[in-house]
């Protein structure tokens, strides 16, 4: 098996730009932007710390897949901040939510 040749390459390349990965926080993000990315780490952790799939995470708080995946990569422009503290309560009705 050698190097791929160039028309497979540009349909990867092609493939890859339409991909929608994790978004990451900036660098220059405002609180409340970094507020909200917390809240998508909160779920990851949740998932990871119960052995969860991306599934069984988004039947336990009542959303489609689809949307979990959303929460998972970070893509929430969709979501209120109060929607995605609903959420993770659904997940750890406990949290406490310090601002500051």
């Amino acid at each position: 098996m050698g190097f791929p040749d160039k028309k497979r390459l540009d349909k990867v390349r092609a493939r890859l730009e339409k991909a929608e990965g994790t978004l990451m926080i900036a660098p220059d993000a405002t609180p409340l932007e970094r507020f909200r990315w917390d809240i998508c780490q909160r779920f990851l952790q949740y998932k990871a710390d119960h052995h969860m799939t991306q599934d069984q995470l988004a039947e336990s708080i009542g959303v489609d897949k689809a949307k979990m995946s959303k929460i998972l990569h970070h893509r929430i422009d969709e979501f209120s901040t109060d929607r995605l503290i609903k959420l993770y309560q659904e997940l750890n009705p406990r949290v406490k939510i310090r601002v500051g």
